[in-house]
């Protein structure tokens, strides 16, 4: 498994995955797909600054990816960042996302830009909260019922590392 910067030429295979969880999970709180042009503007957002991109790789296959992304619009949280790690769901517990968050936490803390990484998982996910917690991520709090999806109420809990 190679890890690498995100390309334009892995635009379909990231939409894929994403795409796959807007329709089959909670881990995204989007409702509806992305098309190719909204996942290209995604792509473009990022691998400059302190909002990287990269994906893991192996015989052409895109099997996850990993990016840190602005946390929020306001001048004052340019420190911060908000990552998110995704799986292609055949791929899971076969050590991509440990290895994806290994090489992302490596080139936040690097960054002199960079200060806290703060990721947002849907209450309950059990998996991403532990892989989280192996990396030092802290619980920072829960914010009740913010969405809504397949006909569910759902919660978020927010955990922070300052890199």
């Amino acid at each position: 498994m190679k890890i690498r910067k995100a390309e334009e030429k892995d635009l379909a295979q990231l939409l894929a995955i994403y795409n796959y969880e807007v329709e089959h999970s909670t881990s995204t709180f989007d409702l509806t797909p992305k098309t190719m042009e909204q996942q290209r503007c995604w792509l473009h957002a990022h691998n400059k600054e302190n909002h990287p991109l990269i994906v893991a790789e192996e015989k052409g296959r895109i099997l996850g990816y990993a990016s840190l992304s602005p946390y929020r619009e306001k001048e004052a949280y340019r420190a911060t960042v908000e990552l998110s790690v995704y799986v292609d769901h055949h791929f899971r517990r076969k050590g991509v996302a440990g290895a994806l968050m290994e090489e992302i936490l490596r080139e936040a803390a690097e960054d002199s830009g960079t200060e806290t990484v703060v990721s947002v998982i849907t209450s309950g996910n059990e998996v991403s909260i532990r892989l989280h917690e192996k990396y030092g991520f802290i619980f920072c709090g829960t914010i009740p019922n913010v969405g809504k999806k397949f006909g569910k109420k759902l919660s978020i809990d927010n955990y922070c590392l300052p890199v």
